[in-house]
């Protein structure tokens, strides 16, 4: 399967001339691929395979994930390292755009489709394919300094109206209910009966633990 194209500029290989003012001496252009739901190790790992098999590792040359550092909230209150996709559903594919490396990428079992341009179809209806549009510079660099610098997310297996024991803090061995999970800010809000009356207490993620 080859593209379709009117005129021979279909694969943008080359940067614009702003683009190369921008650009790192590093080889090729990155393009975000979008995978199936959950793929994203298996389609980076097949990928990689691939390229190694058949030997286009002169112009496909970098497969990632974009993650972030988190942390998940264990039951009893301790934490576990992770990690948190920034893109659930993409992986950046960084290359020389040509057709042959286009199929090698697009052919990869749990791939979709780059992302890019719709072309229309020039006879007839139906939709048309998709143009693989490059991401520019900024973004790239938008993309991995999320990544690099983000602070730690922390995961809790906690939601909405659950019963939960504070176990540490000035309201330990209180009981409550969650009625509101923040994981950006790592807290949690729980009515906690005090004085005989439910009472909003914002708490963090490893001063509860679930009531079985």
């Amino acid at each position: 399967m080859m593209f379709a194209s009117d005129d021979d500029s279909q694969y943008p290989t080359q940067p614009s001339e702003t683009d190369e003012a921008e650009e790192t001496k590093s080889t090729g252009r990155w393009f975000a691929v979008q995978v199936a739901s959950g793929c994203e190790k298996r389609v980076k790992a097949t990928l990689e395979q691939r390229i190694q098999t058949l030997d286009m590792g002169d112009r496909i040359f970098q497969v990632e994930i974009p993650q972030a550092a988190a942390f998940k909230i264990r039951k009893d209150g301790s934490r576990q390292q992770t990690d948190e996709k920034i893109f659930p559903g993409y992986v950046l594919v960084q290359m020389d755009m040509d057709d042959e490396s286009w199929q090698v990428v697009k052919n990869t079992p749990h791939v979709i489709n780059f992302v890019g341009a719709e072309q229309k179809r020039r006879y007839g209806r139906g939709r048309g394919h998709v143009k693989p549009m490059p991401l520019s510079y900024s973004e790239v660099q938008r993309i991995f300094r999320q990544r690099d610098e983000a602070e730690p997310v922390a995961k809790t297996y906690l939601t909405p109206g659950e019963k939960i024991e504070v176990v540490s803090g000035p309201f330990k061995d209180f009981d409550g209910e969650v009625i509101e999970v923040s994981p950006e800010r790592s807290k949690l809000k729980a009515l906690l009966s005090i004085f005989g009356r439910d009472t909003p207490v914002e708490l963090e993620f490893n001063q509860v633990r679930k009531l079985s």
